[in-house]
């Protein structure tokens, strides 16, 4: 998705990921994040429109569990994903998560 399609900004701050879709459990890293979505690197398989369920460990440790859609993918590269039914809750956390990456990337 190009930069002026984008409505949330994104903040490149690596973390560690582990995900569950079609093919099985993996894990992976996430370099670039926003409130809407997110990059997974990873050399696994995705389908466009794959929900996965997934989790990003917090820089305290803490590992954070999502749900998203796929909306592009890189074979051998990785994947965008769209996060999908953020609680309130899920919502705060990634909002701290952000700021705490704005703050240390900026």
């Amino acid at each position: 998705m190009s930069e002026d399609r984008r409505q949330h900004m994104r903040v490149r701050f690596p973390l560690e990921a582990r995900w569950e879709g079609l093919s099985g459990r993996h894990t992976a890293r996430i370099y670039d994040i926003s409130m809407s979505g997110c990059y997974v690197e990873a050399l696994s398989e995705v389908q466009t429109h794959e929900r996965v369920r997934f989790q990003v460990q917090s820089p305290t440790g803490l590992w954070l569990t999502f749900e998203g859609e796929v909306v592009h993918h890189q074979p051998n590269m990785g994947f965008g994903l769209h996060f999908v039914n953020l609680s309130e809750t899920q919502r705060d956390v990634l909002t701290s998560l952000i700021d705490y990456a704005g703050d240390k990337s900026g």
